[in-house]
């Protein structure tokens, strides 16, 4: 199956393509731009999605749904935000549809909304216009709500997971009393953003703020975390935004306050989405097919038995049986492949292409010996291990292939953090060596929108740790007080 799979080293962007359809993950759907999320795909994003939702919850915050469509005058209440997103937005202008008398279905003049919905590309307008029925005074405050949903942003240049015209998320719409509590709750979720890709994931982050070129449409603040692909391209793989009093103004979502005077609510949003899933495959997958750490692996284990004959069988299946359970009862995702309409090699070739993070071979000599072949998917290593203590011997296992994953890619990320002190160095890195390039900026959007022009690097992130350091701009020469991270991204 591997060899079905274009190399990474002769072409990244397609040897991407080849693991999401090869993997069974997602395909090409008939609408143009969109994608079927297959089985395999959708079990990843849902044990994505529980382990989030789980993590909003324990952060307080409570699910809740809004219209899919939204009315077109909502956004032209904020205009940066309407500005933002004017190219990508889908528009519902009629109802219903007839036919025409001749066999065709045309759309019926006759239906035209009154005024035009626009197919939800992010929720801020109608769920503050929603808000402004639920907050009267401070009592009502803090909203913590999270939804999950599909929105529409019409892409014309697609590829599955990371950018199609429609996609799954969460987004995350809170409101505060004070800006001190909105700007904790944005700084927050990007924490819980973080530890999601760095302890599930097994990507590493930078936490960082956005630039004013790079912010939200209609944020004050846009706080993210930036992976780094094997390819030395960023990929920002979640993003909390404080949007201080915007959308309440334009909303008119007021509140009473302790001191019973009336003002402005404040306001954060946040989201990610199954662009994660391109991340988790660009960050640790190979040529040999997708790799997924074991936390959010479907499968963590699978067992394919090899025999001849009934007889043979039935004693493997005998104990594999016993093995389930001991395996469940330490919550590990075991699978029993035990198909009789595929050799075991076909077998092995899948689970390696589906990313399978360990595989059991189990046959006569095996039982015989007491024995059974582990082989691991990260490092492609094989082992003969003692069937006692089995259970015990996966459950680590499995959290050593999980480090080991974050591990080598955090070795990757930090060998690609290269400092650059000039605009002919910073761009021979980009060329020859790519990942992020730390780099004084003068602080202009002017300077920061003609590097991205001529040379594809936009300023990825101001890292929160970021330490002070006198320098001047690579580009202008101007004083400047810190670095900042660039790259090519996704």
């Amino acid at each position: 199956m591997s060899k079905e799979i274009t190399s990474r080293v002769t072409d990244y962007s397609q040897w991407y393509n080849d693991i999401v359809v090869k993997a069974d993950l997602a395909e090409h759907s008939a609408v143009r731009g969109c994608m079927v999320i297959k089985p395999h795909g959708y079990a990843i994003w849902e044990k994505m999605q529980s382990i989030l939702d789980r993590m909003f919850k324990d952060t307080g915050h409570s699910n809740a749904y809004f219209p899919l469509f939204i009315p077109k005058s909502y956004f032209s209440k904020e205009a940066s935000h309407v500005d933002g997103f004017a190219t990508e937005c889908a528009v519902v202008t009629h109802y219903r549809l007839k036919n025409d008398g001749n066999g065709n279905i045309i759309v019926d003049e006759n239906a035209k909304l009154e005024e035009e919905l626009i197919v939800r590309p992010t929720s801020e307008t109608i769920i503050w216009n929603t808000y402004k029925g639920w907050i009267e005074s401070y009592r009502d405050l803090p909203i913590l709500v999270n939804q999950w949903a599909n929105v529409v942003r019409w892409e014309m240049r697609t590829r599955l997971f990371l950018r199609t015209a429609e996609f799954l998320w969460q987004e995350g719409h809170t409101a505060h009393a004070t800006k001190e509590e909105a700007i904790e709750e944005s700084e927050r979720m990007l924490h819980v953003y973080a530890d999601f890709v760095e302890n599930w994931m097994a990507v590493p982050v930078v936490r960082g703020r956005k630039s004013a070129n790079e912010r939200f449409a209609g944020a004050l603040e846009t706080y993210c975390i930036e992976a780094l692909m094997q390819d030395g391209k960023a990929l920002q793989a979640g993003t909390s935004h404080f949007l201080g009093q915007n959308f309440a103004k334009a909303f008119d979502v007021k509140f009473t306050g302790r001191d019973g005077k009336l003002e402005h609510v404040w306001a954060t949003s946040w989201g990610v989405s199954t662009r994660l899933i391109g991340a988790l495959i660009m960050a640790h997958s190979d040529d040999s097919g997708l790799v997924i750490p074991p936390k959010l692996a479907p499968i963590q284990v699978v067992i394919v038995p090899i025999y001849k004959g009934t007889e043979e069988l039935e004693v493997i299946s005998s104990f594999v049986t016993e093995l389930i359970v001991k395996l469940k009862a330490k919550g590990i995702a075991v699978k029993y492949d035990d198909r009789d309409t595929q050799r075991p090699g076909f077998k092995f070739a899948e689970y390696e292409m589906k990313g399978v993070p360990v595989r059991i071979a189990i046959g006569k000599r095996d039982m015989e010996n007491g024995t059974v072949e582990v082989a691991r998917r990260d490092t492609k290593t094989k082992l003969t291990v003692m069937q006692d203590g089995l259970e015990i011997y996966l459950q680590q296992l499995l959290e050593e292939i999980q480090q080991n994953l974050f591990d080598r890619a955090l070795n990757f990320r930090d060998s690609h953090i290269t400092k650059a002190d000039s605009y002919e160095q910073f761009k021979t890195l980009l060329d020859e060596k790519g990942g992020f390039i730390s780099a004084h900026w003068d602080g202009t959007p002017e300077t920061e929108q003609r590097i991205k022009e001529e040379t594809k690097a936009t300023i990825r992130c101001i890292p929160l740790d970021n330490p002070q350091e006198d320098g001047v701009c690579i580009l202008t020469g101007k004083p400047s007080v810190q670095r900042v991270l660039f790259a090519r991204a996704y």
